[in-house]
């Protein structure tokens, strides 16, 4: 995971300004952030149910080897069109790996060692995120980044087919051949409240995400140089949040309070990101929002695994659904609310989606487990 956010790392600074080369607006750079999650969306819960059922090795492979040639795509696109494509199929094969890895970590940690576990690989995460904005922040061509990522994406693939061990025991495999999921199923599901904090969690983070690079350059003349330091900054934070003490965390505050700390530490980012003067103060608030929203996935993650007993891959590509239905009506939704002459706008309005969210959901989850 940590070279897989590496690489995911290196393109976020240059994302923005390559779709701008290929004309895209506003509004359709946050369309092709949305076609890429609209994918993890509806493939995640099936690469979930495939780890299941064929191991978590053959899935991860797949997607490591299948997202390099997306990204190498990506990077050879000369038109709008050729963009969508490419960032299509990335989601549809990078689907496979987020969900899988975090199955296999609940495979080989038990549950008193599960909240320390998906820390320690959201610190891997983090760890790549540090280093990977700043690495690409300073590259030339806007285009360069997405032939690195696709490359460590190759390097990724030959070290887990060497080295990584399967985690799946043939014993614990389902034999249902099921690949699909209906809605009447997920709405009637016992973790549904989870499941609904990962939507509003990257519903509101993603949009975020979408404005940022023209949110700083119109108002402080910023770029790819500035926001990959500041994404450097602020994942340096969460890494050692993450490595460090969120496995404690949950174990003395517990997943219910946890997340709903996250929500509202998130909201409080997001409320202070229009009052930011210069690059101190913005870095700041964006960690705060940053710090918020990262304790939520891993805590989240580790609260499922905890209430599923089979079927770990299938529970937590459900999640990774709703994180990437977030990721897809995010996006246009906080980027249909931005102008330059109302930037603070679409900051306070997410960050009163959040609280608004939060006091909906305190007690069906405190109801989870139940």
């Amino acid at each position: 995971m940590f070279l897989v956010m590496l690489g995911f790392g290196v393109i976020i600074p240059h994302l923005a300004y390559y779709a701008d080369e290929l004309g895209a607006s506003s509004i359709q750079f946050a369309f092709l952030l949305a076609i890429y999650s609209a994918m993890q969306l509806i493939f995640a819960p099936m690469w979930g149910r495939m780890s299941d059922r064929r191991g978590r090795k053959p899935v991860i492979l797949i997607g490591l080897v299948g997202n390099a040639g997306a990204l190498a795509l990506f990077g050879a696109a000369k038109t709008l069109g050729w963009l969508f494509i490419a960032r299509g199929l990335s989601g549809v094969l990078s689907a496979a790996v987020l969900p899988t890895v975090m199955a296999y970590v609940a495979d080989v940690t038990t549950e008193e060692e599960r909240g320390k576990g998906m820390g320690l690989m959201g610190a891997a995460m983090g760890l790549g995120f540090i280093l990977g904005p700043g690495i690409g922040g300073i590259m030339g061509a806007h285009n360069t980044p997405f032939f690195v990522a696709g490359g460590l994406s190759v390097v990724t693939f030959a070290f887990a087919l060497i080295w990584l061990p399967e985690s799946l025991k043939l014993t614990h495999r389902i034999e249902k051949r099921e690949w699909y999921f209906s809605l009447r199923a997920v709405r009637d599901h016992p973790l549904i409240p989870l499941f609904l904090v990962a939507f509003f969690s990257t519903f509101i983070f993603s949009g975020l995400e979408s404005i940022f690079p023209y949110f700083i350059k119109d108002r402080l003349g910023y770029g790819a140089k500035e926001m990959g330091l500041m994404f450097m900054i602020m994942g340096g934070i969460v890494a050692l949040l993450q490595g460090g003490i969120l496995g404690r965390l949950i174990n003395t505050l517990g997943e219910f309070r946890l997340i709903l700390l996250g929500l509202l530490i998130n909201a409080l980012g997001m409320a202070l990101l229009p009052w930011s003067a210069g690059f101190v103060t913005l870095t700041v608030y964006l960690s705060i929002a940053g710090i918020g929203n990262q304790i939520i996935r891993p805590t989240n993650a580790s609260w499922i695994s905890k209430q599923t007993k089979s079927g770990q891959g299938t529970a937590i590509g459900i999640m990774d659904a709703f994180l990437s239905l977030g990721r897809v009506l995010g996006p246009p939704f906080v980027g249909g609310l931005y102008t330059p002459e109302t930037f603070h706008r679409p900051y306070w309005i997410a960050a009163g989606i959040l609280i608004i969210a939060s006091a909906c959901l305190f007690y069906p989850l405190r109801r989870v487990g139940q």
